[in-house]
């Protein structure tokens, strides 16, 4: 087994047939992937880890931006890993374990789940050589006051962890953090807290090899519940879009009417963008810094591809590059998250030029 300098401590000894798992969670944009993504830059990189991705809808749009960055990843949808795939979960860690022989096993939630049924899950798994490392909840300073009132399953996030990073906290006032942070002491008191800061993110030694007590097997029954499994549907509301491209440069979607609709989508309704989408022309971010445009041997005719991830008002494209020709017949394919998205699914659909047929929708209740 590969090491990282200053090898992390932990209270549990293991083995090099045993792979330690850690769990971030997290609330809809709180920043879990980019947090990941820094984390990784910063370990020896003979050091392997792999990170199974739970993503609420279709899109698979954070491993596509994860694996821009050549990351071994494995991806879940259409489901949340702590209730309709839970079983699956089990599955795709034993095939990732045989599969790229990681060292550790990083696994990011989706933006709704509540970790007691994943850790669960992962400590049944000791005999096959798994070990439940730590779980971690990643905090949107910014956002996280608006929607903690709202979300009893952000709320038990920042319950029931070993460490609570706090993401963003650069945009906002030094007294708004203060507050950001009263609000969390609320939920927990005596969990650590530690900034992550943009660009470097968090150091690896202070989140590997905490050896996490939470949710052991025998107080299972005694928890079970804290578990809603109706809490997905009941939380948030969901638009999905798939449409297929033909070929037809006429149904490129334009990219001036694209980057409106995200310009007025009021953060404190709709939470997250994600997705994939073919524009018509070059954009830039939301910061109008241009984005870098892929290769195309004519962009009027096949468009630019592009991974948009817009979250709590903040966006930005990514050419998509590695495995493109998978997504040769995309023309969208995205998922809206918030609340009271009704009232938007007509600007939605006007942007995209969908059909009826092309847009799914599950409201919250």
């Amino acid at each position: 087994m590969a090491v990282i300098a200053n090898q992390h401590r932990s209270h549990t000894v293991i083995d090099d047939s045993t792979t330690p798992v850690t769990v971030f969670t997290g609330f809809l944009g709180a920043g879990k992937t980019t947090a990941i993504l820094n984390i990784l830059k910063r370990v020896n990189p003979e050091y392997n880890i792999v990170l199974l991705k739970n993503e609420f809808g279709d899109a698979e749009t954070d491993s596509a931006l994860v694996r821009e960055s050549h990351v071994q990843v494995t991806e879940m949808t259409n489901g949340c890993l702590c209730c309709v795939l839970v079983g699956q979960m089990k599955r795709a860690l034993e095939e990732m374990k045989e599969k790229f022989h990681p060292d550790r096993i990083i696994i990011e939630t989706s933006g709704s789940a509540f970790p007691a049924p994943i850790a669960w899950q992962i400590r049944e798994m000791e005999s096959s050589g798994f070990h439940l490392d730590a779980i971690l909840t990643v905090i949107d300073c910014v956002n996280f006051c608006g929607y903690e009132d709202t979300s009893y399953t952000a709320r038990l996030q920042a319950q029931y962890t070993d460490l609570i990073l706090l993401n963003k906290w650069e945009n906002i006032s030094e007294r708004q953090l203060d507050l950001v942070v009263d609000h969390v002491n609320d939920l927990n008191t005596d969990t650590p807290k530690v900034k992550i800061n943009a660009g470097t993110g968090v150091d690896p030694e202070v989140i590997f090899g905490l050896d996490t007590s939470l949710f052991s097997l025998a107080e299972r029954e005694s928890a079970a519940s804290e578990v809603s499994h109706g809490h997905h549907s009941q939380e948030i509301d969901l638009i999905e879009v798939v449409r297929k491209w033909t070929g037809d440069s006429a149904q490129l979607i334009s990219s001036a009417d694209f980057v409106d609709l995200l310009k007025h989508l009021p953060s404190e309704d709709v939470y997250r963008v994600k997705g994939l989408v073919r524009l018509s022309d070059a954009v830039a971010d939301e910061a109008d810094t241009p984005a870098a445009t892929p290769l195309a041997a004519d962009v009027s005719v096949s468009g630019l591809l592009y991974i948009v991830n817009h979250a709590f008002g903040r966006y930005t494209f990514t050419p998509l590059t590695v495995n493109a020709h998978q997504h040769e017949s995309v023309l969208a394919r995205l998922t809206v998250m918030g609340n009271g998205l009704r009232m938007y699914l007509p600007q939605v659909q006007t942007a995209i030029d969908a059909s009826d047929d092309e847009i799914s929708c599950h409201w919250a209740h």
